[in-house]
Formats: C-alpha cells, structure tokens, sequence
C-alpha cells in the first residue's frame, strides 16, 4: 500500500528539479543528472583570487588579473564558487525570488568549497552576511547572504550582523555601470554601536557580486570600524559591464 501511495504521488505530483523544473526521481537529489552536471562544472574555473574574474594563473601578475591590476580594491582578496550564469545562476534566483530556501542545500556546500581552498578561511575571526536594508529584508522574508553564512560555520563559529544597511538602495543589477552601482551603495551602511569588529580579520559573505562595489564600501565600512583586515566570500560573479 505505501508504495502504491508512493507512486500515486509521484505521479500527480512529480518532483521537478531545482533549476530547471525539469520531472526528476524523487532520489535525485533534488536537480536533475544535466544540472548536477553543469553545476560541477561551473564551479571548477580558474579565477583572479582577487577580484573573482576568470583567468589562468598564467594570467597573474603580482596575485592580479589584468582587470584588477591597477584597481583599488578594499578587501585583500575574494573567493567564489563559480561564474553567475546556467544552473548556478536559476539557484540563486530561485533563493532570492522564488523564496526557495531549499536552494542553500546546494549553494552551501560550494560556496564551503570555495572558501576552504581561498588559503584564508584559517585566517578568519568573524563571518559577516553583507545587509539588506529592513525594508528589503521585510519584502523578502529574510537575508540569503546570512542564510549562506550559516553554511559555513564549520569554519568560523562567529557571525555578526552589527554591519546594517542606513539606505534603501535600488537593486545593483538593476544598473547599467560600475559607476552608476558604486554611487548607489556610497555611504550606505554603518555599523552598530559596541561591535565586535575592533582588530578582527572579517570575512563577508553575499551570494552575488558583479562591480565589487557593495563589497567595497561593506570593506571601507569595516575599516573604518577597526577591522584589521577583510575578504570575502561569494557564490557566483557575474559579468562586468562598464
């Protein structure tokens, strides 16, 4: 009887899987065979341990990318799972759109991954979830970025989220510059009063960077509160555009 049921289910309500809503067994870990493929691949790329372009290490000068060569960047380096496009790019928005919670059962363990080899997770004091404004975080449900540090505790028990955001911003990718994102987060956050940042090396964590600017100006934020040093952390960058 209960494997009759079990088929019955399974019929009128097939499992679909998490990226591409293609009809999966219900044993297949919750993406389809084509997806799990395509995932495993797009988290293997080279990439600029600096600011998470792609290149060979062949393509490094001085630990630096050509497109980061002479840039200034706030944070001492930055690892990534994987490029923001495919399977990795429909988790992510089925997590921030589709309030598929679900999604950070597969987006966990890459971004873990990634950490883990950045050669600075040992170098941690505190994991801090880049912000949403209140707003923002009401609309929503909740912060996908603290949802992914949470992921990573294994590393640094420590989350923090005395960072905030002071200023409802409209959405980064909603920009067509680099320019246009960086004066959009300018002077957007702060930290609260008796924060725990004073001489500790930090470690933000978001799910998607494209410019660098939110980071940036989360880093220069920290800086300013006494962090003694800051990377972070992100599941995909995405493509630039100037």
């Amino acid at each position: 009887m209960r494997r009759f049921w079990g088929t019955a289910c399974q019929f009128l309500w097939p499992a679909l899987c998490q990226a591409c809503s293609t009809p999966i067994e219900e044993d297949a870990g919750g993406l389809c065979p084509a997806c799990w493929q395509e995932l495993s691949s797009a988290i293997g790329s080279d990439y600029c341990r600096r600011c998470g372009r792609a290149v060979t290490r062949y393509g490094l000068v001085a630990n630096r990318c050509g497109g980061c060569l002479d840039e200034k960047l706030e944070y001492e380096g930055l690892c990534r799972a994987g490029f923001y496009t495919g399977v990795l790019k429909n988790l992510l928005l089925g997590l921030k759109f589709r309030d598929q919670t679900e999604n950070v059962d597969y987006l966990g363990p890459i971004i873990r991954g990634a950490f883990e080899a950045s050669g600075f997770s040992d170098k941690i004091d505190i994991l801090v979830p880049v912000p949403l404004h209140w707003r923002r975080r009401l609309e929503r449900g909740f912060n996908q970025s603290y949802l992914l540090a949470l992921q990573m505790q294994q590393f640094c028990s420590t989350i923090s989220t005395d960072l905030v955001r002071m200023r409802y911003t409209c959405h980064q990718w909603e920009l067509e510059s680099d320019s246009a994102r960086r004066k959009n987060v300018k002077n957007a956050f702060a930290v609260r009063r008796n924060h725990p940042f004073e001489g500790k090396s930090v470690c933000l964590v978001d799910d998607i960077t494209t410019s660098g600017a939110t980071l940036k100006e989360c880093a220069v934020t920290l800086r300013q509160a006494g962090a003694k040093v800051v990377f972070a952390a992100v599941v995909a960058v995405a493509e630039r555009m100037d």
